[in-house]
């Protein structure tokens, strides 16, 4: 048996599949049922194009409840506890912020104004997504509203993948969408996986390892986009309550048991700064935090253990 690995762009991120198996041509047979899932869940998700149930959704805000898919649905009513749980610092509604504001790149060369990032975020609020159950049906209600499933969606995607390959008999392997991982099983000697944590000024070198097991990880850092005005670097993450980036947390990393969870509280940690994040987290089972603060401080939970 041995690891064999293949990376690809799916979903507008590089998705990197690592599954033990006896011969090449049985990985690339999970290989092509790993990569269809992905293109299954992009088309639910994917607010560029029409026919999505999220584009489809957005196009009726303020106007009509959409009947969607029971995955969706149940994507969706998990995303507002979760939302719930860290007082709108998860938003899928996120999508509603003026994207004129925010361009991150070089063109972009102050920020704007606190009233006018205020008002970029007037039609995100979690509490205007009606659902109703018994019709598996979601309503936005403002005009302009949009879901997005940014901070959720890869960590969804990758869960996915990896119950579709267990089904067709993987035993051990890692799904990687772009940070967001869930781990399962062990490598071919026997040991648990490891995994390395991005260092939040080189987006390629770890700055320390994890060893895991039927886990899960995703970090978020300022690395992956950000820009410098006046020599100082803002994150691409916006503070749904403020319009504006947030600032002293360099990285997040997140363990949980799936991948869904541990991608979508990554960014509210971020959001709600070290220690209410940490504090939040500590209050979940089977979930921990690392954070590096903008000084390259490292905070975590009690029970994390680096190497």
């Amino acid at each position: 048996m041995e690891t064999f690995t293949h990376s690809e762009k799916l979903m507008g991120n590089m998705f990197t599949f690592s599954l033990v198996a006896a011969r090449e041509e049985i990985f690339k047979e999970w290989l092509d049922a790993a990569v269809a899932e992905v293109k299954r869940i992009e088309k639910l998700l994917t607010t560029y194009s029409e026919t999505s149930e999220t584009a489809q959704i957005n196009a009726q805000a303020g106007i009509a409840a959409v009947r969607v898919s029971d995955e969706t649905f149940d994507l969706i009513q998990r995303s507002l506890f979760l939302s719930e749980i860290t007082q709108g610092a998860f938003d899928i509604t996120y999508g509603g912020i003026d994207k004129s504001l925010w361009n991150f790149d070089r063109t972009m060369t102050s920020l704007p104004s606190p009233e006018k990032a205020l008002q970029s975020v007037h039609l995100v609020n979690y509490k205007n997504v009606i659902l109703n159950e018994s019709e598996k049906t979601v309503f936005l209600k403002e005009k302009g509203m949009r879901l997005g499933f940014g901070g959720i969606g890869k960590g969804f995607a990758a869960e996915k993948v990896k119950s579709v390959l267990q089904k067709v008999g993987v035993t051990d392997g890692i799904v990687n969408a772009s940070g967001d991982l869930c781990a399962w099983g062990t490598q071919p000697n026997g040991n648990p996986w490891t995994v390395g944590i991005a260092h939040p000024d080189l987006r390629d070198a770890p700055f320390s390892y994890l060893s895991i097991s039927n886990k899960a990880i995703a970090t978020s850092g300022t690395y992956e986009k950000f820009i410098t005005i006046n020599g100082k670097r803002y994150s691409h993450t916006i503070n749904p309550k403020t319009g504006l980036p947030v600032q002293g947390i360099k990285s997040v990393t997140i363990i949980a048991p799936n991948a869904e969870l541990a991608d979508a509280l990554a960014t509210p940690v971020s959001v709600m700064g070290i220690k209410s994040g940490l504090y939040l987290i500590e209050q979940i089972p089977e979930v921990h935090a690392i954070v590096i603060d903008d000084q390259n401080n490292l905070f975590k939970t009690s029970q994390i253990q680096l190497k």
